[in-house]
């Protein structure tokens, strides 16, 4: 006599057979998925943090023209603009093992040979570099009304920097700065390509894994448009309350008086 089967195994049955996408499947491995989303994130915080930071003043060197440094940032900038990122990441990784300076200096083993610190390497330069040039178009374009009051004020360069042009640039760069965000985590999906094991990686992993088409794919998917659903709802908030001042305010039509004759 046969045991009784179980709803889960009516179930892993109807996923296996009668579904077109083996969800019993991608359940089982959904901690594979969830690590994957971890190293994504990671790569994709860290290359924005650092990046920012590198980008503050390159880009206020860029947006005051500052003698030498601006032609090297501008050089620098449309290297970084003017590649893909995949090749950026290859040069990292499978180039500068080319060299044997690079293969006997100190940074060789616990850095420029792991591939983890070769990706975000190219991630952080190449969101440094976007950054610096949408972040000076904001310095660049910062109400002259405001320059004129902190000078008014006494206040010095150094101080009209950082309490008045840093924090109106960063406000009025939040839509593009939003892009950049999503841009880089999208980004991020290279990483799968040099052996790390981020949302994409692990996609591909349970693809050949278990001769799938396309489940791991679509499950990374997924994921991908929950992160990016939870940045846009970040951005939107922060929009709405650092930008609202400058919405057009909606006034109610004063009524028109008709002359009677």
């Amino acid at each position: 006599m046969e045991p009784e089967q179980t709803f889960f195994d009516y179930l892993r049955s109807f996923s296996e057979t009668t579904s077109p996408l083996d969800f019993v499947l991608v359940y089982d491995h959904l901690d594979r998925f969830f690590y994957g989303a971890l190293v994504t994130l990671e790569l994709t915080f860290l290359a924005l943090c650092l990046g920012g930071l590198l980008a503050i003043p390159m880009a206020i060197a860029r947006a005051y023209k500052t003698p030498l440094l601006n032609p090297a940032i501008w050089s620098f900038t449309y290297l970084f603009r003017g590649t893909p990122l995949l090749v950026q990441v290859y040069l990292f990784y499978y180039g500068l093992g080319q060299f044997e300076a690079v293969r006997e200096s100190f940074l060789w083993e616990p850095v420029l040979s792991s591939p983890w610190w070769c990706v975000l390497i190219a991630f952080v330069l190449n969101s440094c570099a976007y950054t610096t040039e949408f972040l000076r178009g904001a310095i660049e374009t910062t109400p002259a009304g405001e320059i004129e009051a902190s000078k008014a004020c006494g206040m010095s360069p150094l101080t009209r920097m950082r309490l008045i042009v840093l924090p109106s640039a960063f406000r009025r760069a939040l839509p593009a700065y939003s892009n950049e965000v999503i841009f880089t985590l999208h980004g991020s999906a290279i990483a799968s390509l040099v052996t790390l094991q981020d949302l994409l990686g692990v996609g591909r992993w349970l693809n050949g894994r278990y001769y799938l088409a396309y489940e791991g794919f679509v499950t990374a998917m997924v994921f991908y448009m929950m992160i990016v659903f939870v940045i846009t709802r970040l951005f939107a908030y922060a929009e709405k309350r650092y930008l609202g001042h400058l919405r057009p305010r909606e006034t109610e039509a004063e009524p028109v008086l008709v002359a009677q004759t």
